[in-house]
C-alpha cells in the first residue's frame, strides 16, 4: 500500500521519506508547508484595551488561519479525543454529532477497491472504516497532534492506513489519482479560501470521481454556540461571512472558523466542476440525549446542525 502511495504523490520540492514507506508508519509526513514557528513575526491584530484574550468576528489572512488551525488542533488533540473519541469510534465513519453513520447512510456509494482520500481525517477513524470496508484509503490532516492519535488508533485497531500531514489547499498527490474524497467536518471550515479547496479536490479526483463532505449547517451561524435555550435566539446575520476568531492576549488568532451560506457552497462546487446530487440534513435521532458542544437534543429537534454535500465530477 505504501509503495502504491508513492506512485500517487505529486513531484514536489520535498518528497516522501523513503524509509517511512518500508516500516510500520506512525506518522507519514509529506510536504509540510506550514511550520509551527514562522520565520518572520506573525501579523498582530488589535486587541481590546486590557490586552485580554477574546472572541469575535474579524478578518484574518490565509496564513493566520492556517497557523491558528494547526496550532489549535495540535494543542487540543488530547482533550478532543478524550472527550469525543468514544463517540467517534476506533473504526467508524460518522457524518456529524447527530450520529449518522456511513454504514447506515451509504452516502459514499460502493467503496470496495476504490482509492479514497479522507481529508482532514483527525484521528482517522473514518479512513480505518474505509480500509476495513475494502477501500484503498489514505488519511490526511494538517495537525501532527491529531495524526498522533490516528497512529495510536492504528495500533489499537490493527487497521493500517497511510497518514499524510499536509495542507488541504496544496494536496501532495498527482492529478486524478483518487476515486473518492471525503471528510466529516474536516478542513473546509478552517481554510480561508474554501473555493480553492474545492478546486484542489477536483484536481486529485479522476473523471466521475465523488466528493462527499459534511460541515456545520450554515444556519447555525446565526445562533450562539450554546446548547441551551440561549442558543435558540438568532443574534448574527446569516449573510455575515466574517470569520469567527478566538485570540490570545497578543491578538494573534488561536482558533479561526469560516462561514459560507448554502448558496456560497453550491457556487463553489459548481465553479470547481462538481455536480451536486444530494444535500442531506440529518435529523436529531429520537432517544439521543448526548450534548456535544453546541449540538444538543433541544436545538437538534428544531433546526439542522449538519449539512452533508454529495457530489461528483462528470464522467468525461
Amino acid at each position: 500500500m505504501h509503495d502504491q502511495l508513492e506512485l500517487w504523490l505529486r513531484p514536489r520540492a520535498c518528497s516522501l521519506p523513503r524509509h517511512a514507506t518500508r516500516e510500520r508508519i506512525e506518522q507519514l509526513t509529506v510536504c509540510d508547508t506550514t511550520p509551527c514557528k514562522p520565520s518572520r513575526p506573525p501579523i498582530v491584530n488589535p486587541v481590546d484595551e486590557t490586552g485580554a484574550p477574546g472572541v469575535g468576528r474579524r478578518p484574518v489572512t490565509a496564513a493566520q488561519a492556517r497557523r491558528a488551525s494547526r496550532g489549535w488542533w495540535d494543542a487540543d488533540a488530547d482533550r478532543y479525543q478524550g472527550e469525543q473519541g468514544e463517540f467517534l469510534g476506533e473504526v467508524d465513519f460518522l457524518w456529524g454529532p447527530e450520529g449518522l453513520r456511513e454504514v447506515d447512510a451509504g452516502l459514499l456509494g460502493p467503496v470496495r477497491g476504490q482509492r479514497v482520500l479522507e481529508l482532514g481525517c483527525g484521528a482517522a477513524a473514518g479512513a480505518r472504516w474505509l480500509a476495513r470496508a475494502g477501500a484503498v484509503a489514505v488519511g490526511l490532516d494538517l495537525s501532527a497532534g491529531m495524526l498522533r492519535h490516528a497512529a495510536a488508533g492504528t495500533d489499537r485497531s490493527r487497521v493500517t492506513v497511510p497518514l499524510v500531514q499536509a495542507d488541504a489547499l496544496a494536496l501532495p498527490f498527482r492529478d486524478g489519482c483518487f476515486d473518492l474524497v471525503c471528510t466529516a467536518f474536516g478542513a473546509i471550515p478552517f481554510v480561508a479560501d474554501s473555493a480553492a479547496l474545492m478546486r484542489e479536490v477536483a484536481r486529485v479526483l479522476r473523471p466521475g470521481g465523488r466528493w462527499v463532505f459534511s460541515v456545520t449547517h450554515p444556519i447555525r451561524w446565526v445562533f450562539l454556540d450554546d446548547p441551551t435555550e440561549r442558543g435558540l435566539v438568532a443574534v448574527h446575520s446569516y449573510f455575515d461571512r466574517t470569520p469567527y476568531v478566538e485570540h490570545g492576549p497578543d491578538g494573534v488568532p488561536r482558533y479561526v472558523e469560516q462561514h459560507r451560506t448554502l448558496g456560497d457552497r453550491i457556487r463553489e462546487l459548481v465553479a470547481a466542476g462538481f455536480v451536486l446530487t444530494d444535500l442531506v440534513e440529518p435529523e436529531w435521532p429520537a432517544g439521543q440525549e448526548r450534548v456535544w458542544q453546541q449540538w444538543s437534543p433541544l436545538r437538534g429537534r428544531l433546526f439542522p446542525g449538519t449539512a452533508v454535500f454529495v457530489t461528483h465530477l462528470p464522467a468525461g
